[in-house]
Parts: structure tokens; sequence; C-alpha cells
């Protein structure tokens, strides 16, 4: 059997095309989906998703990442307190951030910019718990992004605590 040269390019083409799905196909698949109520939405400039274009979360989804802990003094509360929570730049590359800030937006709309780089300089976290407990909406939950602003003096400062958004929803990688 001849193929003609037409039909070699229609060949090649189909392949890049199947290869280009599966790519695509790979990456959404590369999450989970939640199997409890999503706390979180991720969208914007990332790689790995899980439903149209967006990385959602589920409480169970976020811990499976990883947790860590820090003690720190905050403008919130009278003594130290303990959060436990997942490292938001483990967050972001578990998602394939890519941009340069985060949009970090609360369940009542109200929103702050941090700079994605700040995620590993300073070690932020998206905390799920305060002293031990499940944060609720009530006490700055379900998720809270803290500083450990004990870590470095420099942190202790309004630009930083204007960046500690709690009772966040979402976030947008800019």
């Amino acid at each position: 059997m001849v193929i003609s040269s037409s039909g070699r390019v229609f060949a090649a083409v189909m392949v890049g095309v199947f290869a280009l799905l599966a790519g695509n196909f790979a990456v959404a698949a590369s999450l989970a989906q939640p199997a409890e109520k999503a706390v979180l939405t991720i969208s914007g400039k990332i790689a790995d998703t899980n439903q149209d274009g967006k990385a959602v979360f589920d409480r169970a989804m976020l811990e499976g990442l990883g947790m860590t802990s820090f003690v720190t003094n905050t403008p919130w509360y009278k003594e130290p307190v303990k959060f436990e929570g997942v490292a938001l730049d483990r967050l972001m590359n578990a998602v394939g951030a890519s941009g340069d800030r985060l949009v970090i937006i609360a369940l009542n709309d109200y929103s702050a910019e941090l700079p994605l780089a700040d995620t590993h300089k300073y070690n932020v976290m998206l905390a799920l718990k305060r002293d031990g407990e499940y944060l609720s909406v009530r006490d700055k939950g379900p998720l809270f992004v803290v500083y450990n602003f004990n870590s470095d003096p420099d942190l202790r400062n309004q630009k930083f605590y204007a960046r500690s958004v709690w009772q966040i929803a979402r976030i947008e990688v800019k």
C-alpha cells in the first residue's frame, strides 16, 4: 500500500492532535475530584485542574497535600496561636501555578493580593485549624492565609497583616 505525501501529513497531524488531546486529559485528570463539600477553588494561571479549568479542593484534599504548623502572635488574638494547614507554596505547586501573584478572595468578596514569591520566602500557610480545632466561618474559617509573624520582625506590619485574608473561598493566580 502506498501512502501519498498528503496522507502522511494528515496522519502526522492526527497523531499530533491525539497527543495534544491526551496531554490535556492527563493534566485535567491529575487532581482528584472532591469527595466532600468544596472549600476552595483555584483559578487563573494553573496547569493542573479538576473542574472546568479550575482546581477545586475539599478539606481532605488539602490535608492530603501534607499539613504543617506553627505558633505565632497575631493582631487578631490576644495570646499566641497554633495554626495548622497546608504550606501555600506546596498548594501552588500542586496546581502548577505559573503566575507571579495571588489574589485571595474571601466569602464576602473581600480580596487581597500577595506575591507568589511570599509563599516560599515566608512559608505562608493556608490554615485549616487554630489551636487544634477546625476554623469555622465564625472564627475566620474555613481557610485563613497566615504568615508566621514571629519568624521575621519585618512581617509584623500592616502590609503583611492585610495579606492575611480569612474566610477564603477562592484564589486566583495572576
